[in-house]
């Protein structure tokens, strides 16, 4: 059994070995083994290649075609599309080997002992990494143990912790992040095979993946049909307490804004950058969808009303924001109705951009 590492000691272990050393990462999909991988080297100005040995075919795909040289009269293996030819050290990442057929583990095999490809070596300080994926639930090669000795092996399984981390400073929804915070054996389930191919558990990629469809659906008030959405990337059970977690805290929608804002104006106030982003954009797109005109002068007098919110609680992020969608034009529709129907708004939205 491997050892276990976390997302902190990998950074140390990418730090520290030896170049001339190879990396063997085991660990299930979606945890952000490449992410951290292509981050940490690319800081450096190292490149990245990432080789997705699953997906090859063919030895080929790694080794280059054979060429009849004239000269010579002998072959030679052209270099493949990806193979550095500046001479500069490069990352070669063989994703998914244990993925990979039989016969393109043997030429990794003489990659990772000589960084040499069919004679041709890797330019000098070179890193081979790989990762496997483990677990039943995956359709996998098994590896040779003499492959597998010439890799350091870590078991990677970052922390909960740490992906709340990284999750708060790439912007997920807020939503989602308080619920991992209550419920932190929901942010990875394992696949129970005997289920079927088509069962979906959740994992850390689909969480982000829940967080984009709830930005994206802020002007959805139907919650069973959101429920549905979210059950297709999580499965029933996780997306059944989510949505009872978001029922019970549900977060102010951008159509209770325009419909009401002085009902939402104290919850409001306690809203964080993040939550206030998705109220404005989903402002814009309710009015992209179209204002029906029995209900236009009660949202444009709401309109006003939240942007003078902004703008007398000093919210100047949220203005800055809230101004964009406008000044770039993202929702034309919108814009036509802020432009001909709410020219009060439009008074406040250009004195927003005169003043950023």
């Amino acid at each position: 059994m491997a050892i276990t590492i976390n997302t902190g000691d990998l950074k140390t272990i990418l730090e520290t070995t030896p170049s001339t050393q190879n990396i063997l990462l085991v660990g299930k999909h979606g945890i952000g083994k490449s992410e951290i991988i292509t981050r940490h080297f690319e800081d450096q100005g190292i490149p990245v290649i990432a080789l997705f040995l699953g997906q090859m075919s063919d030895p080929g795909d790694l080794i280059g075609l054979p060429n009849k040289d004239e000269k010579t009269g002998k072959t030679e293996f052209m270099p493949p599309y990806w193979f550095p030819m500046d001479d500069k050290p490069v990352v070669l990442f063989l994703d998914e080997m244990n993925r990979a057929r039989p016969e393109i583990l043997q030429s990794v095999m003489d990659l990772s002992l000589n960084r040499k490809l069919a004679g041709r070596s890797l330019p000098p300080g070179s890193r081979v990494i790989a990762a496997v994926n483990d677990g039943e639930e995956y359709q996998l090669t098994d590896l040779d143990p003499a492959l597998v000795s010439r890799f350091n092996v870590y078991f990677f399984s970052p922390t909960v912790g740490e992906w709340l981390f990284w999750a708060k400073q790439h912007d997920v929804d807020p939503r989602v992040i308080n619920f991992i915070e209550e419920h932190p054996d929901e942010l990875e389930k394992n696949v129970d095979i005997n289920k079927g191919t088509f069962d979906k558990t959740p994992d850390r990629r689909a969480w982000v993946r829940v967080s984009g469809l709830l930005k994206s659906c802020g002007h959805i008030t139907d919650m069973n049909r959101l429920a549905k959405m979210i059950t297709g990337v999580i499965g029933a059970r996780s997306a059944s307490m989510f949505m009872q977690s978001l029922n019970q805290s549900r977060m102010l929608t951008a159509r209770d804004v325009l419909n009401d804002f002085a009902a939402c104006q104290n919850d409001l106030a306690t809203y964080t950058m993040p939550q206030i982003a998705i109220i404005n954009e989903g402002i814009y797109q309710v009015l992209e969808l179209g204002v029906k005109k029995d209900e236009s002068e009660a949202v444009g007098r709401n309109l006003v009303r939240y942007i003078h919110w902004m703008l007398s609680n000093g919210r100047q992020e949220a203005i800055a924001h809230f101004a964009s969608f406008f000044e770039n034009a993202t929702y034309p529709n919108a814009n036509a109705y802020i432009m001909m129907d709410c020219r009060d708004a439009l008074q406040l939205i250009n004195q927003m951009i005169a003043n950023l």
